[in-house]
């Protein structure tokens, strides 16, 4: 489900304040792929193990954030670095 409008308007990353856009449908197929693959870790280090279902990214291109449940997960440490 598409993330509202007006919520991502105020919403941005926690760290680095960059305003996030939803992941397209390809992005998200190529982060999935490098979850899949074992490539990506949360910016505390830990590995990223569940693929995402939706997602939101810093307009930087750096971060991902992810969306569980229709829910944005904007927490420093479960951000993923690219």
């Amino acid at each position: 489900m598409p993330i509202d409008k007006k919520l991502l308007e105020i919403l941005c990353c926690p760290k680095t304040k960059v305003d996030v856009i939803e992941l397209s449908h390809k992005e998200l197929e190529e982060i999935n792929k490098k979850i899949k693959n074992g490539a990506l870790k949360y910016a505390d280090g830990k590995p990223v193990e569940k693929t995402l279902q939706e997602g939101l990214i810093t307009k930087d291109k750096k971060t991902v954030y992810r969306v569980d449940d229709d829910i944005p997960v904007m927490l420093i440490e479960m951000g993923i670095p690219l």
